[in-house]
């Protein structure tokens, strides 16, 4: 009974919800017709002659300070709404409407997946779309001591977020310790130096460490961020090479022993491998190029399964400085996978091996008589590709955006990731003749392609719409995030913006005209109401008039 109960009110609640959803402008109709039916009863044209008496009798004053008040309010509206559209890139009564009155009036999220979908296909995308918006490790990462903190002494201006510190603060932590470091009192050291905030407490545990026992992890503390110059850092992770390789091979020598160490085995890996990725980083900044790739080779092939790291972007980067473009092929053709997460670094990296066959000769003014060639159309193509991948990169390449420090850590397919790239890859584009012609003529034709809105992708996934606050917490608050799409501004902004410029040219005509605008308003009135007024009189002439008697003696 009970259940019957509730179904009958939910039906008669749909129902309800239905009529005001489609039959609203009946009942409009019928709310008319029964204030016209009862205008007798209610005094109404009594109470309009009353109004209309005391509208007459107030001076071109009142309408200057109404129409006045009118454009403050509305343009302290505009004020509000443009703040909030650019803190939060939405509309604040858009917002409101959304969240709190349209429940109120029936409405449906359809944004919202229902339970069997989300169980389908809704899954699958919303799993990719927290993985688009997952944050990398730049493989490309400055120096703390060396490199940001000099920017800082020049500047004053700190480039890196509490946020990416934050995070490295967890990679380092993730990386460098595991569950026995109690066990040795320097790694103990070290385990709470990777919790602190303050960098100069973090390396006086480092050296505190060192006291005590020759510590791989305080050396790269010290040379991470104590360092003031590339020279030192690599000293101190030479230091931490030897240290490192010590606890590796008594550490394998164990792993199968146990759990503990087993993952001691695993801390002392990721050890080893960061210390080797960074020295041949050293080895790339202080020109040795050819020294860094061979580090780098011989690590990825000693150990192939630590992915994480990334360290063929590395590679392709050093492999660029060098020129040596058959080995970057290579490399590409290894990593550029489907089954494998792009970057902008593989992306870009190969539209610019491809436009380095026909940047030298290409002339927009040529491809457009004759057309394009197939390798001309490959180049175009492969640029087309790293542009949907990667929208943000051709404005830093064709210095039409100032660049910065990139961070540590990066959004794929964000801002972040495009200063990242476009700060160590932008020589290899100018190296390349006419390579940035070639991108300042096509990149943008890359649009066309892709559906708008945004629904789905033409070669990749669709655009995440996570990037932009991400970016905004690992970007510095002195740079201009990049976002794509641009945002339209939303209708209430338009709105607001037109409604106080019609009020405030109002109180200005009104001011400087009194007597002109009251016979404008007038007349302006007497035309609003005369279709109403027409109607009303044919009403009144269809209708018998002993029926229409009636009907207001009700």
């Amino acid at each position: 009974m009970a259940e019957a109960g509730t179904s009958f009110l939910e039906q008669l609640k749909s129902c309800i919800v239905w009529s005001w959803t489609y039959l609203w402008t009946l009942w409009f109709f019928i709310m008319l017709f029964l204030v016209y039916i009862l205008r007798v009863p209610l005094k109404i044209n009594d109470n309009l002659t009353t109004v209309s008496m005391f509208l007459n009798t107030l001076t071109p004053k009142f309408y200057v300070a109404l129409t006045g008040t009118s454009s403050l309010i509305s343009g302290l509206i505009l004020i509000f709404e443009w703040w909030y559209f650019r803190k939060y890139g939405t509309s604040f009564i858009e917002q409101v409407s959304v969240s709190h009155l349209r429940p109120l009036l029936g409405g449906v999220d359809t944004s919202a997946p229902s339970a069997a979908s989300a169980a389908g296909g809704d899954a699958d995308s919303n799993r990719q779309s927290v993985s688009e918006c997952k944050v990398w490790r730049n493989p490309l990462n400055l120096f703390r001591g060396a490199e940001y903190n000099r920017y800082t002494w020049v500047t004053g201006r700190e480039p890196l977020t509490y946020y990416d510190m934050n995070l490295s603060a967890q990679d380092h932590q993730t990386f460098f310790t595991c569950d026995t470091d109690h066990l040795r009192p320097a790694d103990a050291i070290m385990q709470k130096a990777w919790r602190e905030r303050n960098p100069q407490a973090r390396i006086s545990a480092a050296h505190e460490a060192l006291e005590l026992n020759e510590c791989a992890t305080a050396y790269i503390l010290l040379a991470e961020e104590e360092a003031t110059t590339i020279v030192e850092a690599e000293k101190l992770f030479k230091q931490a090479l030897k240290a490192g390789e010590g606890c590796y091979r008594r550490s394998q020598q164990l792993q199968h022993h146990g759990a503990q160490y087993e993952a001691q085995h695993r801390r002392d890996t990721n050890v080893l491998v960061y210390i080797k990725r960074r020295l041949a980083m050293c080895a790339r900044k202080l020109g040795r190029t050819r020294e860094a790739v061979k580090m780098m080779r011989d690590l990825m092939k000693e150990f192939p399964l630590l992915s994480m790291f990334n360290i063929h972007e590395n590679l392709l980067e050093a492999l660029l400085e060098l020129q040596a473009y058959a080995d970057v092929q290579a490399v590409l053709a290894k990593y550029d996978d489907i089954s494998l997460p792009k970057s902008a670094t593989i992306c870009y990296t190969a539209a610019l091996l491809k436009a380095r066959a026909v940047s030298d000769k290409f002339s927009p003014e040529a491809a457009s008589r004759r057309g394009l060639s197939t390798a001309e159309m490959n180049a175009v193509e492969a640029i087309h590709r790293a542009v949907e991948f990667n929208p943000h990169v051709p404005k830093y390449l064709l210095e039409m955006k100032s660049l910065i420090l990139p961070p540590e850590h990066i959004l794929k397919r964000g801002d972040s990731e495009a200063i990242a790239y476009a700060f160590f890859h932008l020589q290899h584009w100018k190296r390349v003749e006419g390579a940035l012609n070639l991108l300042h003529c096509t990149w943008e034709g890359t649009f066309r392609m892709i559906p708008y809105p945004l629904e789905k992708g033409h070669l990749f996934y669709p655009y995440p719409i996570c990037t932009e606050t991400a970016d905004r917490e690992l970007l510095p608050s002195f740079h201009e995030v990049s976002v794509y799409p641009k945002k339209e501004l939303p209708f209430f902004i338009l709105f607001t913006a037109g409604l106080c410029s019609f009020t405030a040219m109002l109180a200005l005509l009104t001011h400087q005209f009194p007597e002109l605008m009251g016979v404008f308003a007038k007349a302006f009135l007497s035309t609003l109401f005369a279709p109403l007024n027409f109607v009303m009189e044919k009403v009144e002439s269809i209708l018998p008039s002993s029926l229409w008697h009636q009907l207001t003696r009700i």
